[in-house]
């Protein structure tokens, strides 16, 4: 209860105190290429609900969702906009909403598309799907540069796969054990302090 109620304050404050800025980011969005302002794509919540994520949209419109549903390098689907939002990591922002709503929390494990969840092992799949997914974690600090990384592997879903999520779900694992407001601050304090870095 702590928790819903720390992320329901702290996600109302963001998007009242950030509203101009996301604004902005709808506008520039929508003036750098056409479609909607958010991507909103399906993703698996706590105790397995699916739910719909928003993100700024920082690549070219596709309806049919025809792409790989990973970014490899120099994606060619990302707007010039885009790039910029994802370097910048602004185009997380508007998970805000999703906080709010309830379906995410500021901190927790990334949420994931059914399709890499039905991967997960038996034994951690419960325990990550236990707490609501975040819009940062450990592992998100820690694979910034997932996209470059993968984009040295042959066969990119396959070491996603096969290298970097049973990583993920490690660092994920070690979260829910220890998961406290106080941890919930210092990954939000890091989160940050490694945006402004970049």
């Amino acid at each position: 209860m702590a928790k819903r109620l720390f992320d329901w304050v702290l996600s109302s404050l963001g998007l009242l105190a950030l509203s101009p800025l996301l604004l902005a980011i709808a506008l520039l969005v929508k003036l750098d290429s056409p479609g909607p302002v958010f991507f909103r794509q399906e993703r698996v919540g706590r105790y397995g609900k699916p739910f719909h994520i928003h993100k700024f949209r920082t690549m070219r419109h596709d309806p049919l969702g025809a792409g790989p549903q990973i970014t490899v390098g120099a994606d060619a689907r990302i707007t010039r906009v885009g790039g910029f939002l994802r370097a910048s990591k602004l185009d997380e922002l508007a998970q805000l909403i999703d906080v709010w709503l309830g379906d995410m929390s500021l901190v927790g494990p990334r949420p994931e598309v059914p399709r890499y969840v039905a991967h997960y092992p038996a034994e951690l799949r419960d325990k990550v799907l236990s707490v609501r997914p975040g819009i940062t974690d450990i592992a998100s600090i820690e694979y910034r540069d997932e996209s470059a990384v993968l984009a040295r592997a042959s066969d990119p879903e396959q070491a996603y796969l096969r290298e970097v999520l049973p990583h993920k779900l490690m660092l994920a694992a070690r979260y829910v054990d220890r998961s406290s407001l106080a941890l919930d601050v210092w990954l939000i304090l890091r989160t940050i302090g490694a945006i402004v870095r970049r």
